[in-house]
């Protein structure tokens, strides 16, 4: 394999979650409450890329700062944005112009902690797109962006602070990003080689045990075998 991302493109996101728990984080690099809207099956929507980070904030927001250029105009090419916009907001923060824009300086994708629009252009484009809903409404009048390439800490929408909370997920500039039908999982740089070497371990261990579970043998009895529990 070539590079990271030949190697962690090789897996799918449950099985990079699976090696990230292994390694102790606690959350397994998901972020939840994000699927994919476009493009539509059968065609990939995986994206395997780094993260090129976008923060908003709402549109009375006067303390916050102010970009100088619009955040699409400055993605870094092969890079795969994230946005994390306010809890709650109703209103989208990503619709077609934006990914014609983001297609046409060579984005992967994007990822969005809220709300996207204009549904059937993306699908047109086939460009990949994960938010954790969709709306009628732009972005200009509630929300506006306010950094670029900063770290995020995207937390669960609805989740209430507490020891049973699932926890949020930071999300920094270059960490890397593999989304696909399953959901969106973040990879610190600094764990990429671990967590492929544990995912293709993991992979190895669940095809022993699918043979068996096939062959009849109990899915209790295979998990014993290969997996030790």
């Amino acid at each position: 394999m070539s590079g990271h991302v030949n190697t962690l493109s090789d897996f799918s996101s449950c099985e990079i979650s699976d090696a990230l728990i292994k390694l102790g984080i606690p959350h397994g690099g998901h972020i939840p409450d994000i699927s994919v809207f476009s493009p539509r099956p059968p065609a990939s929507s995986k994206i395997c890329a780094p993260a090129y980070t976008v923060k908003m904030v709402l549109v009375n927001d006067n303390t916050s700062p102010r970009l100088s250029a619009h955040f699409v105009d400055t993605v870094t090419p092969g890079s795969v944005i994230v946005i994390a916009a306010p809890p709650g907001i109703k209103n989208a923060v990503w619709g077609g112009l934006m990914t014609a824009g983001a297609k046409a300086r060579g984005a992967v994708g994007v990822i969005i902690s809220g709300r996207c629009r204009d549904l059937a252009e993306h699908r047109a484009t086939g460009f990949p797109v994960f938010a954790r809903g969709h709306s009628t409404l732009g972005q200009g009048t509630f929300v506006r962006p306010s950094a670029i390439n900063i770290p995020l800490v995207i937390t669960p929408e609805g989740t209430e602070e507490g020891s049973g909370a699932f926890p949020s997920t930071e999300v920094l500039p270059g960490d890397w990003i593999v989304a696909d039908e399953d959901g969106v999982v973040c990879v610190s740089q600094a764990l990429v080689n671990q967590v492929v070497k544990l995912a293709v371990i993991g992979r190895e261990i669940d095809a022993r045990c699918m043979k068996d579970i096939k062959a009849g043998v109990g899915i209790q009895a295979s998990f014993l075998k290969y997996r030790g529990k």
